[in-house]
Parts: C-alpha cells; sequence; structure tokens
C-alpha cells in the first residue's frame, strides 16, 4: 500500500511540474489548422482524408473571405469588385455548411487563418489599383484551381460519406470562381 501511495505521488509531482513547464508554444501545434489536424488525428471521427480535406478547406475558406472583404475595399475595377463579393457571399455560405457538417461529424477545425494567409493578406493591403486587382486575381486563379482539384477528389475518394456529398455539391460552385477569375485575369 506505500509502494503505491508513493508511486502516486511520484506521478502526480511529475504532471504538476510538466504541466508548469508548458510555455503553450509546442512545436508541434503552432498554427490552429495544426491543432486542429492533431485533434482529429487523436479523436479519428472520420478518416484522415476528410479531416485533412475539411481543415485545408476551412483554412482557405477564411483566407478568401478576408482577401475578398479586402479586394472590395482596394480594388477600382467593376469585375474584380464583383468577382470580390461574389467571392465574400458565396464563400461565407461555404464555411457555414462546413462548420455544420464540422460539428455533426465531431471534426476540428482552425478557428484562425494560417500565419501563411495572414501574411500574403498584410502584403496585399499594402498595395493599391491596377497592381493591388492584377495579384489578387492571380491569387484567386492559382487558389481556386487548387480547391477544384481538391474538392474533384474529395468528391470522388473521401470516405466520410457527408463530406463528400458536399464537396460534390460545391464544386460547380467552385469551378464558376475559377473561370470567372480566369477571365479577369485574361482581360487584365
Amino acid at each position: 500500500m506505500k509502494r503505491i501511495t508513493i508511486f502516486a505521488a511520484a506521478l502526480l509531482s511529475l504532471g504538476v511540474s510538466s504541466s508548469c513547464n508548458n510555455t503553450g508554444k509546442s512545436p508541434q501545434h503552432e498554427t490552429p489548422a495544426d491543432s486542429a489536424e492533431a485533434i482529429n488525428k487523436t479523436d479519428k471521427t472520420v478518416d484522415s482524408l476528410s479531416a485533412v480535406f475539411a481543415v485545408k478547406v476551412a483554412d482557405d475558406g477564411m483566407m478568401e473571405v478576408a482577401l475578398g472583404k479586402l479586394a472590395l475595399e482596394k480594388a477600382t475595377d467593376p469585375r474584380v469588385k464583383a468577382f470580390a463579393s461574389m467571392s465574400v457571399n458565396d464563400r461565407t455560405k461555404i464555411n457555414e455548411e462546413l462548420k455544420s457538417i464540422a460539428e455533426n461529424r465531431k471534426i476540428a477545425l482552425p478557428s484562425a487563418m494560417s500565419e501563411a494567409a495572414k501574411k500574403f493578406i498584410d502584403k496585399l493591403s499594402k498595395k493599391s489599383g491596377k497592381a493591388f486587382e492584377k495579384e489578387y486575381i492571380a491569387e484567386m486563379v492559382d487558389d481556386h484551381d487548387r480547391d477544384v482539384k481538391d474538392f474533384d477528389n474529395a468528391a470522388n475518394n473521401l470516405e466520410s460519406i457527408s463530406l463528400r456529398e458536399w464537396a460534390r455539391k460545391t464544386l460547380p460552385m467552385v469551378m464558376i470562381h475559377l473561370d470567372s477569375a480566369r477571365a479577369i485575369k485574361d482581360a487584365q
């Protein structure tokens, strides 16, 4: 009995000392997306591919809405403004749908944008006029090109039926955004 008490006390003191040394900066979970992915790997409420897709789409969605709002403020070209408005409206809807699916399936999503997205938005916010519009639309073409591939892959390969069906339903909207961004880029 005495050994069990000593062992329990040792474990308790080890736990207290390790929690006191926690600086809040875990190198494995430095970004909200990393934290969400780590939770999903631990909880395993859906397959790994489904969880990674959901986290990536959530992070990308936050960035796209923020960029669209920035474009609504800074752009002067009516086509760029119209694209930004469509982007903010549609992507906000997509983000809300994803959040609902994630809540139902108990998938952790990032609570904030990635540092890379924040840095890009900060860099772009320092530009104006045609230079801003050109870089914004180029990013939207690249981003939506990746999105089309990701959504198509998800629509055909995810184990999570709800995410697979949602990706299949959302893909045409993402393709429309890509076509619109390309048309604007080609006209610049």
